[in-house]
């Protein structure tokens, strides 16, 4: 890493820690005074900041599957953010402490009033939601173990390629059954009577939609300098629009595909959670999603020089990750306020908060080895193709 480099990505860590210590104690503060609202801001932050790290290792072992340049220039930046899992970790903690404001289920006089509730019980209570969660963190921060550990050893003495590949194939299959379950633990039981058969899915799309647009907006970022702006360039990029092109499709389409199976089937335990989006004013921003977070990007990405021009790529990605923070948002919120739409203003601090705490400890991971796997055994191809 250039010693230029180097020194800006020290002088982000340090605005970054600081304004987000200075905006949680803030949240904390706002907090007190209404401890129902910061814990479901709180919610919905951390859902989206998991989706970075966990995102980010499943395009790692999707590059190791499936090979491709893209995947060799941008493996430091997505391991940097995967080996921040330990952190999000601890940031789960609120959410537990908050699950009696936040899950109707705690509670055992609501449980005891319907039906549905009781007849989960045995599944969705205080104890069993803890152990999932405790587990569902052991078995990422394995998988992620082995993935930095073996790229690691690859660096000092040689190729690991056969041995990623060999845990990224099983490896892929357990993190979309483990965010599956998460997602339905963590989102879909904020509303008691809901259940979706894609629901998992969809929060697997999105995850992989958020981490590809932060990924291409750090390498957009990094490229400025020395070494990656002897290597990446247009091409590279042009891979990478359109993955980003893919992942908006796959939102799209699964997104609909919920929606149509819904109102096809118009049952009672799918209908639910549509009813107050539909109903109330928090239909218009069902409609923004769907114009701001499907509609224009995938406009934008049809076009071949938007997709090879770094400054145009890294500000669609940029826009698409404050939209999945809305549709986000747009999951959580109507659960709590189902009669109109509701926003406050811990729905803009505490994500900040902890993406500045998220964000420091991201730069001080990518400080800690070298941008480019220097001994992986396709580096010079990759750099090949993007000088073709």
């Amino acid at each position: 890493m250039s010693p230029e480099l180097n020194r800006d990505l020290r002088r982000w860590q340090v605005p970054a820690i600081a304004g987000g210590g200075i905006l949680l104690i803030g949240s904390i503060i706002g907090g007190i005074f209404n401890p129902a609202q910061f814990f479901q801001s709180y919610l919905m932050s951390f859902l989206f900041w998991i989706s970075l790290p966990l995102g980010s290792m499943a395009l790692i072992m999707i590059q190791y599957l499936t090979g491709g340049a893209w995947g060799v220039v941008t493996r430091r930046p997505l391991e940097s953010a995967m080996r921040t899992l330990p952190l999000l970790g601890i940031l789960f903690i609120p959410v537990v402490i908050g699950m009696p404001t936040l899950y109707g289920w705690f509670h055992s006089g609501i449980v005891a009033a319907d039906a549905a509730l009781r007849h989960r019980q045995g599944y969705m209570n205080s104890a069993m939601f803890i152990v999932r969660a405790v587990l569902y963190f052991a078995i990422w921060l394995v998988i992620a173990y082995f993935l930095s550990r073996w790229s690691d050893e690859e660096d000092a003495s040689g190729s690991r390629l056969r041995r990623l590949a060999a845990i990224s194939a099983p490896g892929l299959v357990v993190y979309v059954f483990t965010v599956t379950f998460a997602s339905i633990d963590w989102a879909e039981s904020l509303v008691n009577h809901w259940s979706s058969t894609i629901w998992g899915f969809i929060f697997v799309v999105g995850q992989g939609l958020t981490a590809m647009a932060f990924i291409i907006a750090v390498l957009a970022l990094l490229a400025r300098r020395r070494p990656l702006s002897e290597v990446v360039n247009a091409t590279h990029f042009h891979d990478l629009g359109k993955l980003l092109f893919m992942f908006v499709m796959l939102w799209g389409y699964m997104d609909f595909s919920q929606l149509l199976i819904v109102w096809s089937g118009n049952l009672t335990t799918e209908i639910p959670w549509y009813l107050p989006v539909f109903r109330t004013s928090w239909d218009w921003v069902g409609v923004l999603l769907i114009v701001l977070q499907f509609l224009v990007p995938f406009l934008l990405l049809l076009s071949r020089d938007i997709k090879r021009n770094a400054a145009w790529l890294c500000a669609v990605s940029l826009f698409l990750i404050v939209m999945r923070l809305v549709d986000l948002f747009w999951i959580v919120m109507p659960g709590y306020h189902p009669s109109r739409f509701h926003i406050h203003w811990l729905n803009f601090s505490v994500p900040l908060a902890l993406g500045g705490i998220w964000i420091a400890a991201y730069l001080r991971q990518l400080q800690a080895r070298p941008l480019l796997p220097l001994q992986a055994p396709n580096l010079a191809e990759a750099i090949h193709h993007g000088h073709h």
